[in-house]
């Protein structure tokens, strides 16, 4: 084994369907991560506390904790692993509840076990970090700053702390300054998918960066600004 490759990825099944959950465990296999499977939510807040996983395929229908609550306590301890959800339960609200709680993907049951596979590596990929940072990887908006690298964001020299879900869509900004972003395109490009063309998880979203990116600094310029009936842009001003 080459020392200096890559740990393979270490993904976290959280199901409470044996048979699936073990499929889900052989898929992760074949394609040369490491997986665990466990079938209730206190097992999966355990796991996720004590041990590093890449990725969490977590089911919204658990037999003590639902996957709500799950995300809603990994989260509040600061645990920003990239969740997939999987649900039986179609409804563009428990998408959008699942999403505003914190996580990255939805996807619904029945489902092809390579959509599956397909969506952990689109959140694997996102969440990559490694190798030396170079100057290339910061990008600046006005005293904003984001490294690719390290994830880390400033703003004036303060650090900001973001979730998973809310670096990605600011990363997206960045790499678009002044430049006008649709909700359809935010959508897209973030999430994959436009549920239905339902905007107001962008504008949960927006909301969370303006109270820690421009709220709390009154005496700087605000950076995101709203283009009624067209989107969102990110300037600083000159």
């Amino acid at each position: 084994m080459n020392p200096t490759a890559n740990p393979p990825a270490r993904i976290l099944i959280v199901d409470d369907e044996a048979n699936l959950s073990e499929l889900l465990v052989m898929a992760c296999h074949v394609r040369g991560w490491e997986a665990e499977g466990v079938g209730t939510g206190r097992e999966a807040v355990a796991l996720a506390r004590s041990e590093r996983f890449d990725a969490i395929v977590l089911d919204v229908m658990l037999p003590d904790l639902d996957g709500f609550a799950v995300i809603e306590k990994i989260r509040a301890e600061g645990i920003d692993t990239p969740v997939v959800f999987l649900s039986a339960r179609d409804e563009v609200d428990d998408r959008l509840t699942g999403l505003r709680l914190g996580g990255d993907d939805y996807v619904t049951k029945p489902f092809n076990l390579d959509e599956v596979i397909a969506r952990i590596e689109v959140r694997l990929r996102r969440g990559a970090s490694n190798g030396p940072v170079d100057e290339d990887d910061v990008l600046r908006v006005g005293d904003l700053e984001l490294d690719e690298r390290s994830h880390e964001v400033t703003r004036a020299g303060h650090p900001i702390e973001l979730t998973a879900r809310e670096y990605e869509v600011l990363l997206l900004f960045m790499r678009n300054p002044r430049v006008v972003l649709s909700k359809a395109q935010i959508l897209d490009r973030v999430w994959d998918y436009d549920f239905g063309g339902n905007g107001n998880i962008v504008e949960l979203y927006v909301s969370y960066l303006r109270k820690k990116i421009d709220a709390p600094f009154p005496d700087l310029p605000n950076l995101f600004h709203t283009k009624r009936g067209a989107g969102y842009i990110m300037r600083a001003e000159q």
